[in-house]
C-alpha cells in the first residue's frame, strides 16, 4: 500500500528562498530511505509564502521509519529557524494507482484498469 504525503508549509516571504536551500540539503538522504519514492519541497510560484511537500512512501512503516529518524527530525530544525506561519500536511493510503492517460493517449479521471 503506498501512502502519500501532501500539504503546504507557509513562511515569511523574505525567508522562503533560504527555507528551501536549508532543506534541498536534506531531501537526498531521505530519498535514500528504505521505502521512499518521492521526496519534494517546491515553491509555490503563485505565492510569496507557500512550500509544497509531496512524498510518496512504498508503506506506513516506512514512513514511520522516516518520521522516528533523524532526517524528520533535522527537517523541522531546519524550518525552525525560519518561523513557520502555518501548514496543512495530510497523509493518504492509496489502494489503486494507474496512469492518467489509457493506452489510447485519453486523459481519464476515472479508474479504467481495476
Amino acid at each position: 500500500m503506498t501512502v502519500l504525503i501532501n500539504g503546504t508549509v507557509d513562511v515569511k516571504a523574505e525567508d522562503r528562498a533560504a527555507a528551501l536551500a536549508a532543506a534541498a540539503a536534506l531531501i537526498p538522504d531521505t530519498r535514500a530511505q528504505k521505502g521512499c519514492n518521492h521526496y519534494a519541497w517546491c515553491a509555490d510560484p503563485t505565492s510569496d509564502t507557500r512550500i509544497y511537500v509531496y512524498e510518496n512512501w512504498a508503506s506506513s512503516e516506512d514512513l514511520s521509519a522516516h518520521l522516528s529518524g533523524p532526517y524528520f527530525a533535522q527537517m523541522l530544525g531546519v524550518l525552525g529557524q525560519f518561523g513557520v506561519l502555518d501548514t496543512a500536511i495530510s497523509k493518504f493510503k492509496i489502494s489503486v494507482e494507474e496512469p492518467v492517460f489509457d493506452p489510447q493517449g485519453n486523459p481519464r479521471g476515472d479508474f479504467f484498469t481495476a
